[in-house]
C-alpha cells in the first residue's frame, strides 16, 4: 500500500503538462489576435475621424465662397476653373469643379502639407430647384451639390455631399 501512495504523489504526468501547454498556447494566441483586431479597429476609427475632418474643411470652404465669379472680366464665361490643375486660385465655388487636392486643403483653401497620403476629390453638379435629385447644366441653377471623396493612400475613406444655394444680395 505504501508503494501505491507514493506513485500518486509524484507530480504531473507528461500528458497533463502537454495539455496544459496547449491550453496556455491557445489562450495566448487568442489574446494576441484580440490585440491585433483592436489595433486595426483603432486605426480605422482614426482614419475615419480624419476623413470626416477633411470633408468638413471642404464644406466650410465651399459655404464661404461666392457662388459664382464676381470678376467683371469673367461675366458670361461658363462655370469652371480659372487656372491650373489642381486649381490653386479659387475665388468662387465653380472653380472647384472636378478638382483633387493632395495634400488636402483646409477650410481656407490652404494646403495641409503635413497630411501626406490624404486627398480630397471634389465634384460639383447643379441641381433643379424643384427636384434636387435632377442634375441640370452647369450654371443653369442657383443650387449646387458639392461632393467630396476623401481618400487615404488611394483608398476611399469617406464620401460626403451637401447643397450650396446662391445667397441673395
Amino acid at each position: 500500500m505504501i508503494g501505491t501512495t507514493s506513485r500518486r504523489l509524484r507530480g504531473f504526468t507528461l500528458i497533463e503538462v502537454a495539455v496544459a501547454a496547449v491550453i496556455i498556447a491557445l489562450a495566448v494566441t487568442a489574446l494576441m489576435a484580440s490585440l491585433a483586431a483592436g489595433t486595426r479597429a483603432n486605426r480605422a476609427g482614426q482614419q475615419l475621424t480624419q476623413a470626416v475632418f477633411l470633408a468638413q474643411e471642404i464644406r466650410e470652404w465651399t459655404i464661404k465662397l461666392p457662388f459664382s465669379d464676381t470678376d467683371p472680366g469673367d461675366v458670361g464665361n461658363p462655370p469652371g476653373p480659372d487656372g491650373s490643375d489642381p486649381q490653386d486660385y479659387v475665388d468662387d465655388l465653380d472653380d472647384l469643379i472636378n478638382v483633387t487636392y493632395s495634400p488636402p486643403h483646409d477650410g481656407r483653401g490652404v494646403a495641409l502639407s503635413s497630411m501626406a497620403g490624404w486627398s480630397q476629390a471634389i465634384s460639383l453638379t447643379w441641381r433643379n430647384p424643384d427636384n434636387l435629385s435632377v442634375t441640370v447644366a452647369p450654371g443653369a441653377s442657383d443650387i449646387i451639390h458639392v461632393q467630396v471623396v476623401v481618400s487615404y493612400r488611394g483608398q476611399p475613406m469617406l464620401t460626403a455631399g451637401w447643397l450650396v444655394a446662391r445667397r441673395s444680395s
